[in-house]
């Protein structure tokens, strides 16, 4: 099985390691992927409260591409790694499949840039792929650095189960866990993981995004993570970068990587850290090494 991978406008930005650590696990999994060729923003969740239909329109173009870069005789997996995208993907997809005056008005202005949408897309999460089409076991047979003594909080968000629970369970998703355990982790119990992390709010209502992301950071520490590991570029953005302000504002140092889970199994692989994006984080992860020898590595 072949997959189309639609990057969307993050994964080419901030969210840079994440797609690094991506396509490396792929490839070092021997996954064959291929980015979707001409894609476009997905319309983001924000626009969806502007014009919906415009958001809409902008998705599905998408799709109809993916379709069209397929071969006709083989399922039309569409890999979007973004927490906001797969969402608004998804969400497209199935307002088409349920709404016919909606689907007829963007079928419609497909049609007058000549692309045809078919409905035969599946939009799939990395994570769902790893799990589901891959497999635990092939995984775990491919793990070269256990990671053994590493304690990680696993972070869903709010996105990528709700409001569409394509693949995992809407109150109590379990999956990143399950990988997190083959690759020899210890995954804490937590929560707080499809806790909205404040999204936007940190740049439009700042004390209320920074109390948001505090509790986050907080209760993984309070529980003895080492790592939190995300599948959301905005996610892992607001974890990360806003740790020094939210020091300052609450008086309290919570420092803690927090690391695309991509990249935790990479390491787990054997992948060297530079073609994981580790470079590019601010709160670096410790050495596997130093993880075991102290029994779990603490960063604060």
């Amino acid at each position: 099985m072949s997959y189309i991978y639609y990057p969307g406008c993050s994964l080419k930005g901030l969210g840079r390691a994440y797609e690094e650590s991506l396509l490396a696990v792929f490839e070092t999994l021997k996954v064959p992927i291929k980015e979707l060729p001409d894609w476009n923003c997905c319309g983001a969740t924000a626009y969806m409260a502007i014009d919906e239909m415009k958001a809409f329109g902008l998705s599905a173009r998408n799709l109809a591409l993916a379709e069209k870069a397929a071969s006709p005789d083989e399922p039309v997996n569409l890999v979007a790694p973004c927490s906001g995208c797969y969402l608004v993907l998804t969400k497209a997809q199935r307002y088409m499949e349920e709404y016919d005056a909606l689907a007829g008005r963007i079928r419609s202005a497909l049609e007058s840039v000549r692309i045809e949408y078919e409905g035969r897309v599946k939009v799939r999460h990395p994570l769902d792929v790893l799990v589901n089409d891959i497999g635990l076991d092939v995984i775990a047979s491919g793990v070269k650095q256990p990671l053994a003594g590493l304690k990680v909080a696993c972070y869903y968000g709010c996105q990528m189960v709700r409001p569409y629970s394509t693949f995992d369970d809407q109150d109590e998703p379990t999956s990143m866990e399950n990988l997190m355990k083959a690759l020899g982790a210890e995954v804490i119990r937590w929560p707080l993981k499809t806790r909205c992390c404040g999204g936007s709010l940190t740049g439009t209502v700042q004390d209320v995004g920074l109390r948001l992301n505090y509790i986050l950071l907080k209760e993984a520490r309070k529980r003895g993570a080492d790592v939190m590991a995300t599948a959301c570029p905005l996610c892992q953005f607001n974890l990360e970068c806003y740790q020094p302000k939210i020091g300052r504002r609450f008086e309290d140092k919570v420092e803690l990587p927090i690391a695309y889970f991509t990249q935790i199994i990479g390491r787990a692989l054997g992948i060297d850290d530079k073609s994981l994006g580790m470079h590019r984080v601010f709160v670096p992860m410790k050495p596997m090494d130093t993880v075991m020898s102290k029994g779990g590595a603490r960063y604060a």
